[in-house]
């Protein structure tokens, strides 16, 4: 059975290329437009990871992982911080969120699913 990711970010062809990259990968994807609209799809179901971005109207990238990790049911689920963001300290408010990695855009297919693969376990 396929393990599940779910991509959060309010650019269309960024869910595109990393869905195209995940699903290459034999992954099962959800995508979500921003922080809000991924926490109303978290229905219970088993998600393995969360890919998110960091500057999305509604809810934040940094809140929703701060949202996700009051979630019984998520409250182990790694998240990936993927964004155009570099500054120490949003990588540091991302970690103290709970984030486990953090990935630069633009960024290569590869690149990204040798993060995904240590992070989602077997």
């Amino acid at each position: 059975m396929a393990k599940t990711i779910m991509i959060v970010d309010d650019s269309a062809s960024i869910r595109q290329v990393v869905s195209i990259a995940l699903k290459g990968g034999g992954y099962d994807v959800l995508e979500a437009c921003d922080g809000k609209d991924a926490l109303n799809k978290l229905k219970g179901q088993k998600i393995h990871l969360i890919i998110t971005d960091v500057n999305m109207p509604n809810m934040d990238g940094i809140t929703f992982v701060q949202e996700v990790k009051k979630l019984p049911d998520y409250k182990f689920t790694p998240m990936m911080m993927l964004t155009t963001e570099a500054a120490e300290d949003k990588k540091q408010a991302g970690k103290a969120a709970g984030a486990k990695a953090w990935l630069t855009k633009p960024f290569q297919p590869q690149t990204l699913m040798t993060a995904v693969s240590k992070l989602v376990l077997p």
